[in-house]
C-alpha cells in the first residue's frame, strides 16, 4: 500500500477514489491543463506509477525520468502518446481503457453527422443572433439523411457501432476495413469495398481508425476529391488521420457540402480558416464526455494502475510481453 503515484490531469471521482484508497501518496496536477515538459518529467520521477492522459506525451525520456515506474496507466482507449517500444524495452507495464467509450463515441459521430447535414450549429447562431425573421423555403437548406449512403471507414467496434445506428433512418452501408465484418454485413447488408469505391459512393463517410504511419493522413486531397460535393466528412477518430489543410481546401472551394470533426490534427490548434467555415462544425473532443463513460473510464485506468502495482496482471494491457 505504500505506493507513491502522480496523476497528470484531475479525472472523475470514481478513478480518484480508487487510487485513493490504495496508495499511500497520490498527487495531482494542480491545473486544468495539459503539463508543460519540464512539469511532466519533474512529476513523474521517483514514482512507482503514472495515471497519463493521451494529452500528454510519454516517451524514453519521461520513461527514463520515471525510472524505477512500473507502470503508465493511459485513460483513453488510444495510446499513441506513448512510445510502448520504449516502455517495453524499460520493463515498463503501458494500459488502456478499451471498449467503454464505444456507444459514446458513436452517439457523437451521429450527432455531428446530424450537426453537417441540417446545418444545426449554423441555424443556432442565426437564431441567437436575432437574424431569424420567419420561416424562409430557401432558409438553411441542408443535406438528407434517410435513405442515403453511410461510408464506415474501419469496421471496427465503434465503426460498427456507428453503422448500426443507420438503421432507423434507411441507409446503404458500405465499408472499407482489411477484416471482413460478416456480423455487419449479416445485420444491416453492409458492403466491403475499397477505398475509392466508398469515397465515391459515399453521401457520409464517417472515419474510425486507429492513427498509425499508415493512417496518418489517410483522408488527403487525393481522397477529399473523390467524394460527392455533396458529400458530408465525420472524424472521430484521431486528428492526424484527416489532412486538416487539405480538408479547410476543400471546404473552402465547396468540392464536400461539409464536415464534422471532434478531433485535430495538431490539437488544440486547428489549422488557419477551419474555424471561420459555416460548413465545418468543430466540437472540442468532446467524443467520450458523457458522465457514465468518462467515470468509467477513470475506473479502468485506476484498477489498470492498482493492478501493476500490486504484482497483478492489469486488465488492459497493452504490452504484455513486458511479463514474459
Amino acid at each position: 500500500m505504500a505506493f507513491n503515484v502522480y496523476v497528470t490531469r484531475l479525472i472523475p471521482e470514481p478513478g480518484m477514489k480508487i487510487v485513493r484508497e490504495n496508495c499511500e501518496r497520490m498527487d495531482v496536477n494542480p491545473k486544468d491543463r495539459v503539463l508543460t515538459r519540464k512539469e511532466l518529467l519533474k512529476n513523474v520521477k521517483g514514482r512507482d506509477g503514472v495515471l497519463c492522459l493521451l494529452t500528454d506525451t510519454i516517451d524514453a525520456e519521461v520513461l527514463d525520468a520515471a525510472k524505477g515506474a512500473k507502470i503508465f496507466a493511459n485513460y483513453a482507449v488510444g495510446f499513441n502518446n506513448i512510445d510502448v517500444k520504449a516502455a517495453t524495452e524499460r520493463g515498463i507495464l503501458i494500459t488502456n481503457t478499451p471498449g467503454v467509450l464505444t456507444d459514446a463515441t458513436a452517439d457523437m459521430a451521429w450527432a455531428l453527422l446530424f450537426s453537417a447535414a441540417r446545418r444545426i450549429v449554423e441555424g443556432d447562431k442565426y437564431t441567437r443572433a436575432g437574424k431569424f425573421k420567419g420561416w424562409s423555403p430557401m432558409l438553411f437548406l441542408g443535406g438528407d439523411i434517410t435513405g442515403k449512403t453511410l461510408g464506415i471507414v474501419g469496421a471496427g467496434r465503434i465503426g460498427a457501432a456507428m453503422a448500426r445506428r443507420s438503421v432507423g433512418f434507411k441507409m446503404k452501408v458500405l465499408y472499407c476495413d482489411p477484416t471482413r465484418n460478416e456480423e455487419l454485413e449479416r445485420e444491416l447488408g453492409a458492403k466491403q469495398v475499397d477505398m475509392p469505391t466508398l469515397l465515391k459512393e459515399s453521401d457520409f463517410v464517417s472515419v474510425h481508425v486507429l492513427l498509425t504511419p499508415a493512417t496518418r493522413h489517410l483522408i488527403g486531397e487525393k481522397e477529399l476529391g473523390m467524394m460527392k460535393p455533396t458529400g458530408y466528412l465525420i472524424n472521430t477518430s484521431r486528428g492526424p488521420v484527416v489532412d486538416e489543410a487539405a480538408l479547410v481546401k476543400a471546404l473552402e472551394e465547396k468540392k464536400i457540402a461539409g464536415a464534422g470533426l471532434d478531433v485535430y490534427e495538431d490539437e488544440p490548434k486547428l489549422k488557419p480558416g477551419l474555424a471561420k467555415l459555416p460548413n465545418a462544425v468543430i466540437p472540442p473532443h468532446i467524443a467520450s464526455a458523457t458522465i457514465w463513460t468518462r467515470g468509467k473510464m477513470a475506473e479502468m485506468a485506476a484498477t489498470n494502475l492498482v493492478a501493476a502495482l500490486k504484482g497483478e496482471r492489469p486488465p488492459n494491457l497493452v504490452n504484455p510481453e513486458v511479463l514474459k
